[in-house]
């Protein structure tokens, strides 16, 4: 009889969020690229994402209170937990903006910065696979910071370009609340790639 309960779940959990965060990045991205129709339905399949990561959240959350033997420190469970459902809410938050906004056609730079989301979510769910199989990551991480600095180079560019050559004031604001939506989504995602940086350090 265990006594004291050990959580060996929490890597699973992690696993489990990073997957259906670059599904619901892969969705943005198609429906960016298809238009306004797909990106009506990757907003309904987004917010069903969303709530599926906030379920997993809460069940680290919970899990974490009632556990006294954890793989990892509590803080950075903790924070993981956090970071990755940060990088769901920015998907979501940006899909949304999107459609209620009706951005039509999606700018080039709209579609790019959605690509590098997907991107860095690819290389989340790799640093995760790595991270649940004891194997190397950092090559992952660097990848994440990388892509995370092209993705604020494009964002800071653009919105340059919007103050000089957009002369409707509405759509100014509605594209850059977009597109600093986009950034603040690969920031995120470095937020979670920081913290693995510092579960690799306290952990070797």
């Amino acid at each position: 009889m265990r006594l004291i309960p050990r959580e060996e779940k929490f890597f699973s959990f992690f696993l489990q969020m990073s997957e259906i965060i670059l599904a619901a990045a892969k969705t943005l991205r198609e429906g960016m690229e298809r238009g306004p129709d797909a990106l009506r339905e990757a907003e309904i399949s987004v917010a069903r994402m969303e709530q599926k990561c906030d379920d997993i959240a809460q069940e680290i959350f919970t899990r974490l209170n009632q556990t006294f033997i954890t793989p990892l420190d509590p803080e950075d469970i903790h924070l993981l937990g956090s970071h990755l459902d940060d990088v769901m809410d920015g998907i979501e938050e940006a899909t949304h903006k999107v459609v209620a906004y009706k951005i039509d056609p999606v700018p080039a730079p709209m579609v790019e910065l959605a690509i590098l989301i997907e991107s860095c979510a690819a290389s989340l769910k790799k640093a995760f696979e790595a991270l649940n199989d004891s194997s190397p990551l950092l090559d992952h991480l660097i990848e994440i910071n990388r892509i995370e600095g092209k993705a604020d180079h494009l964002a800071r560019a653009t919105v340059a370009g919007l103050f000089k050559d957009e002369k409707d004031a509405i759509t100014v604001i509605k594209l850059k609340e977009i597109y600093d939506c986009l950034e603040s989504t690969t920031d995120y995602c470095e937020d979670v790639a920081d913290a693995l940086q510092n579960v690799v350090v306290k952990n070797s």
